[in-house]
């Protein structure tokens, strides 16, 4: 049995989350979406995760702040933006916060999938079915 990719991702709007959650782990993915920073920090900083998955707009703390946090402590596990925002001065901001790959919604479910999947073999060395 291969093991399941984790992923731990920031989306305050509810719906989303429980949809992208669902469809992930029917892709073969664990996927931890906490409801507040402080949990997703401290589970960021005390678990393994194959790739951070970052919404750009939340109450709390921004996506680019977020990532650069992520960065101050993990600097090599792939973060993913997976956002709304799609003008090219929020994905340089993104990757000059430390991305590794900006996917703007609504995107083709297979295409997210497939990128993340993409980003995780890149980063791990080894292909990912």
């Amino acid at each position: 049995m291969t093991p399941k990719l984790r992923l731990l991702y920031a989306e305050d709007d509810p719906d989303t989350r429980e949809l992208i959650v669902l469809a992930l782990e029917m892709e073969g993915f664990e996927v931890v979406c906490p409801e507040d920073l402080t949990e997703f920090l401290r589970l960021a900083k005390n678990e393994t995760w194959q790739a951070y998955m970052l919404d750009t707009w939340m109450p709390e703390v921004d996506g680019f702040e977020l990532c650069g946090q992520i960065r101050g402590f993990d600097p090599h596990t792939p973060i993913v933006f997976y956002s709304g925002a799609a003008l090219e001065r929020d994905k340089a901001r993104a990757f000059a916060s430390g991305a590794t790959a900006y996917f703007v919604k609504p995107i083709a479910f297979p295409e997210l999938v497939d990128g993340l999947k993409a980003v995780i073999t890149l980063a791990a060395g080894v292909s990912v079915r």
